[in-house]
């Protein structure tokens, strides 16, 4: 997906004086959050991610009807302890392709209702526990808790660390919904984070586990940004952007036995990987990448790791 450079002022530079206890003003995040409010009218559930933000323009241009299949989610455990075979060492790695920012991503890059969001902008967005809203409201978001370590490798560099990048993650919660975006969410500001990577090229999240909405398989977006925090200031800049797809059999046990998933059952039992129109065209070295492997259970949460491959 191409991308356009495009001053958006100081950005996430404000976040360093942010960790030494700036807190952000009230007057900036009610202003933020009364532009991004008159997205409610988008649906309650994410949307189409089949097309990307149109990065000139700062629309979003999605297609009319959701790709889905009549084939079930494939899954090879209901209990609610599961591991997943996803993931691969950092001696052995692939570039992540590039895949479509979907319809939420309060980036910078898209218009929803004639505003335009930016989390990467705003002070507090470093962070490593997400599951808070950070701009005018503290609400969390309620799911089944995700702790999940990214690690940052440079494939033309023979798998070694990328130190120093900054990764945005971001998804939907346990309802299918995106903060900032669809009704009833639209004053949060959750599952929106930023990290640094370490000395091994690493950031962690906690989170929750996200939802299968209609016609896409469970995923968390995520944008790198090679230059750090200075660089990160809108989507447009960034170095890669795309996708995790989550492991079946976690998603198994989960939507089958959280009543906080039940509307995620029949989303899921309608869709498969190989027809996600995102995930669907990769091959299946890049699945097994973008699979994290996770371990734990329902009840005590999971945690995990992924490998993301910059070329």
């Amino acid at each position: 997906m191409e991308r356009h450079d495009t001053g958006h002022g100081e950005g996430l530079a404000q976040d360093l004086e942010a960790i030494a206890g700036r807190m952000i003003a009230r007057r900036r995040a009610l202003a933020l959050l009364a532009g991004v409010g008159t997205s409610a009218a988008l649906a309650s559930c994410g949307g189409d991610e089949s097309s990307a933000s149109t990065a000139s323009s700062g629309t979003t241009t999605s297609s009319s009807s959701s790709s889905s299949s009549t084939s079930t989610g494939s899954s090879s455990s209901t209990s609610s302890t599961s591991s997943s075979s996803g993931g691969t060492s950092a001696s052995a790695c692939v570039a992540d392709p590039s895949e479509t920012n979907g319809p939420y991503p309060a980036d910078g890059t898209n218009t929803a209702s004639g505003a335009t969001s930016n989390v990467l902008s705003q002070s507090g967005v470093v962070r490593s526990d997400i599951r808070s809203s950070f701009i005018g409201s503290t609400a969390t978001a309620d799911g089944v808790q995700l702790q999940l370590v990214l690690q940052l490798v440079d494939v033309s560099d023979g798998c070694a660390p990328v130190v120093g990048a900054a990764v945005y993650v971001w998804h939907c919660d346990a309802q299918g919904r995106y903060s900032l975006y669809s009704s009833g969410v639209t004053t949060e500001s959750y599952l929106r984070g930023v990290q640094v990577t370490d000395s091994e090229g690493k950031v962690t999240f906690t989170t929750i586990y996200p939802a299968c909405y209609d016609g896409r398989w469970p995923h968390i977006h995520f944008e790198v940004f090679t230059g750090g925090l200075t660089a990160a200031s809108t989507g447009r800049t960034a170095t890669l952007i795309s996708q995790l797809a989550m492991p079946a059999a976690v998603n198994t046990a989960i939507y089958s036995s959280d009543t906080r998933y039940t509307a995620s059952i029949a989303n899921y039992n309608a869709v498969s990987l190989s027809a996600d129109n995102v995930f669907g065209d990769n091959s299946s070295a890049e699945l097994a990448q973008m699979t994290p492997a996770l371990s734990g259970s329902v009840s005590a949460g999971y945690t995990g790791t992924a490998l993301i491959g910059i070329a």
